[in-house]
């Protein structure tokens, strides 16, 4: 039964255990709402240091503030990507260890010595034992990387003995040889050069199989053969980096062989990889067991059993004390011996079957996903052991377009990777606590690894998860075909139709890539591509507002092609033909009223300037007709009371479609000889006819027949007024708008299209009200 912390005999642990708890508790809850998150984010700004404030501050602000940044809104980043670890008690536990080694670094120099070697004599005991690794001794580190780089520098010390007095003069008479395999971890061989001092010339990368075998294991005979050519060239073979589970595949060295050629040449074994997780279990491969035997080994037991925070192992046997000191393996320092403490802890709360039990939960996850994708015929996957395989690695299986047999194998593989690509990230979005996630093999290709070695523990991983993302492939494996089948008709339709450029975009996952190519007269390149880019983005955003299930992008942010309309997968069987055409349209209408608005400042100016002359030109003939008394104000007025001059309304009417100017006399006859009723609408016919509940570019079922046509509404109609909503025409005006003035000329000047649109409805006078108010 568990102690509370109030129990123990020392108070300060016991404060320090119920800190720890309230802390956790509130850096993991997020109490705030998401309106108080938007508040806070619109009045700070987290990102700029400020300065430090002089009264200090108490333990529960700047936990407050440490919760702030932790729970901090990513509007870039969708929810479903945050893979929030799964700290349980164990986790506490392992952080608690952080803070005992602060509080046990100030004790006394006996009795932290004392302590220290008990914790690094127990923890390296208990690790020997779980992975069967006898007579070892273990160094821990933060970065996985650097037990093997400690192990190179033990190395060079054995087999350099003047290596500590006359350094690397000893290297220059004896170069020595770093190998390391094709498929390890990528940097990891320029690394070990970079902090051990040497050149790449010392490193040597094995390539992999490529004949028989597993074409991602070490090629033992090729590597037989680059030992002796480098003993005949007077080069110094030092260490040999094998994998029991390669970083991409999951795959295991043969590393019975290679310990036998190493023995053979005098060279040290160095084994790493996911796959040594199961030599904690009652039944591991034969594969993997033979690490048992290798010269050392790098653990990462954070990952493997949910543990934040714990110091990465590597176990290794050597005789020599002084070596291993010399080489950094040991430390005379007991506080460096308080990096084993928080997994101390963590090894003793979990217990030997607790450990055991995450590790075979791990490797349960594995064969279940495994068997079920081996029923389903449209994946393959790439596994090294289907019986003890702890990485599962799949791929939809894709050989090409049946029906187009001129598709060569690079572009079938292009696509391929693409699709992959797109199930990759369909599958992490829609089940992230499987955590799977997207590898570049060198003869596969893209493909999609699931790893619950490095991530269920962390995830919390279950076989309910495993259902749902199987139920996930089933659901999305038809798109893939669907839109592969889409494909070249997509490409036909576009090449059919003017305006439209079908764009080659192998990478792209999705139905495909097309650019409404607008004509214009243009010299200037950069004004010819900006109106190329403001007349696809305009037709981009009226396909977004349009509802279908497709989806409209710009494409990826670092692609090749510009100006482009990316449609995504298709979910449905959509009708090409219907789609290309109302892009096209849409395409048509844009470009027209961009010409429109380009060119109705110009017309309207000059439209304004015929106007004057004209109405100049009648108030002259007027002037004629009535005489000179008439104008006179007094005189005038008395006259046309005694004798009313009986004038015909000359009006002007300017047509922004057209672009000139025209007479309202037919306006007027029309008015006088129409009855006043509303003509009635013209009958549309041979438009496409859309039923309830048919979504946009759908093809109709063969029981579409039997749904009433006097429900129906056509698909241009629905278009045209989403359009009108959104970017309203411009329509000729119906009243006229230039019209004969009694008086002065207006004076034209030069302004903004906003006071020329003024002047317009300024010049919209009528003949009859100027009549009237004379």
């Amino acid at each position: 039964m568990q102690r509370p912390f109030t129990q123990m005999v020392d108070p300060t642990l016991a404060e320090m255990g119920k800190n720890l708890n309230e802390a956790m508790k509130m850096l993991e809850e997020n109490p705030r709402s998401a309106d108080d998150e938007r508040d806070i984010n619109k009045y700070t700004r987290k990102d700029i240091p400020g300065p430090l404030q002089g009264s200090g501050q108490d333990m529960v602000s700047i936990l407050q503030l440490v919760q702030n940044l932790m729970h901090e809104e990513d509007e870039e980043e969708p929810q479903s990507y945050r893979r929030i670890q799964n700290v349980g008690e164990q986790g506490h536990m392992a952080l608690l260890g952080h803070s005992l080694a602060a509080y046990i670094s100030v004790l006394g120099r006996e009795r932290l010595r004392k302590l220290t070697t008990r914790i690094l004599s127990d923890t390296t005991l208990w690790l020997c034992r779980l992975f069967r690794y006898e007579n070892g001794s273990a160094y821990y580190h933060e970065d996985d990387r650097e037990g093997l780089l400690k192990v190179c520098r033990l190395v060079i010390h054995s087999r350099y003995e003047d290596y500590t007095t006359e350094g690397f003069n000893v290297l220059c008479n004896r170069q020595p040889v770093i190998y390391i395999s094709a498929a390890s971890r990528p940097g990891l061989g320029q690394s070990l050069c970079n902090q051990l001092g040497l050149p790449l010339s010392c490193l040597c990368r094995v390539p992999c199989n490529t004949m028989f075998g597993s074409q991602h294991q070490m090629d033992v005979a090729l590597l037989d053969r680059l030992l002796k050519d480098d003993l005949q060239s007077g080069k110094c073979p030092l260490l040999l980096v094998a994998n029991a589970g390669t970083p991409g595949a999951g795959h295991t060295d043969k590393l019975a062989r290679l310990k036998e050629l190493c023995n053979q040449y005098n060279i040290w074994l160095h084994v790493e990889g996911v796959n040594l997780a199961t030599l904690a279990l009652g039944y591991v491969n034969s594969s993997v067991l033979a690490a048992t035997k290798c010269d050392s080994m790098t653990l990462t037991l954070g990952p493997w059993l949910g543990l934040p925070a714990v110091p990465a192992v590597t176990l290794y046997r050597h005789e020599d004390p002084s070596l291993s000191l010399a080489a950094g393996l040991t430390s005379s320092q007991p506080v460096e011996k308080l990096r084993a403490l928080p997994l101390w802890l963590s090894l003793q709360y979990l217990g030997h079957n607790g450990i055991i039990e995450r590790i075979k939960h791990a490797s349960q996850l594995s064969q279940k996903l495994l068997e079920h994708l081996k029923n389903l015929s449209y994946i393959k996957t790439s596994v090294e052991n289907e019986d003890s395989s702890p990485v599962v690695v799949f791929k939809y299986n894709y050989e090409g377009s049946k029906s187009d047999s001129t598709l060569n194998l690079s572009i079938i593989e292009r696509e391929a990777d693409a699709m992959n690509q797109w199930l990759g990230d369909q599958l992490a979005l829609h089940v992230p606590s499987c955590g799977v996630d997207i590898v570049e093999l060198e003869d596969e290709g893209t493909c999609v690894r699931f790893n619950p070695l490095m991530t269920s523990a962390v995830l919390g991983t279950t076989a309910e998860d495993i259902e749902h993302l199987v139920q996930c492939i089933n659901v999305k494996i038809p798109i893939i075909q669907n839109t592969l089948q889409l494909r070249e008709e997509f490409r036909l339709e576009v090449e059919r139709i003017a305006g439209l450029l079908y764009i080659v975009d192998y990478s792209w996952a999705g139905l495909g890539v097309l650019r409404y190519d607008h004509f214009t007269e243009e010299v200037d390149e950069t004004k010819r591509e900006a109106e190329q880019e403001k007349i696809n983005a305009a037709l981009l955003k009226k396909l977004n507002e349009l509802e279908s299930d497709l989806s409209f992008s710009t494409g990826p942010e670092f692609g090749a092609e510009k100006y482009c309309v990316y449609i995504g997968m298709v979910s449905e069987d959509v009708d090409i033909s219907e789609l290309v055409e109302t892009i096209a349209a849409m395409g048509r209408d844009i470009e027209e009223n961009s010409k429109l608005l380009e060119n109705m400042t110009e017309v309207v100016r000059k439209g304004i300037l015929e106007a004057e002359e004209q109405l100049q030109k009648a108030n002259e003939e007027r002037l004629l007709q009535e005489g000179v008394l008439r104008q006179i104000p007094l005189v005038g007025s008395m006259l046309n009371w005694l004798s009313p001059v009986q004038a015909t309304p000359k009006g002007r009417t300017f047509n922004l479609t057209a672009g000139s100017l025209e007479s309202t006399e037919p306006t007027y006859s029309s008015k006088a000889q129409g009855s006043g009723m509303t003509p009635p609408a013209t009958p549309t016919s041979g438009q496409t006819r859309r039923y309830p509940g048919q979504k946009l570019f759908k093809r109709l079922s063969r029981n579409s027949d039997a749904l009433s046509e006097t429900s129906s509404i056509s698909h241009l109609e629905e278009v045209e007024t989403m359009e009108s909503l959104s970017t309203p025409e411009i329509q000729p005006p119906s009243q006229p708008i230039f019209e004969a003035l009694p008086s002065q000329p207006t004076t034209l000047e030069s302004g903004t299209p906003s006071e020329v649109s003024q002047d317009v409805e300024a010049l919209s006078l009528h003949t009859e009200e100027s009549e009237g108010l004379r």
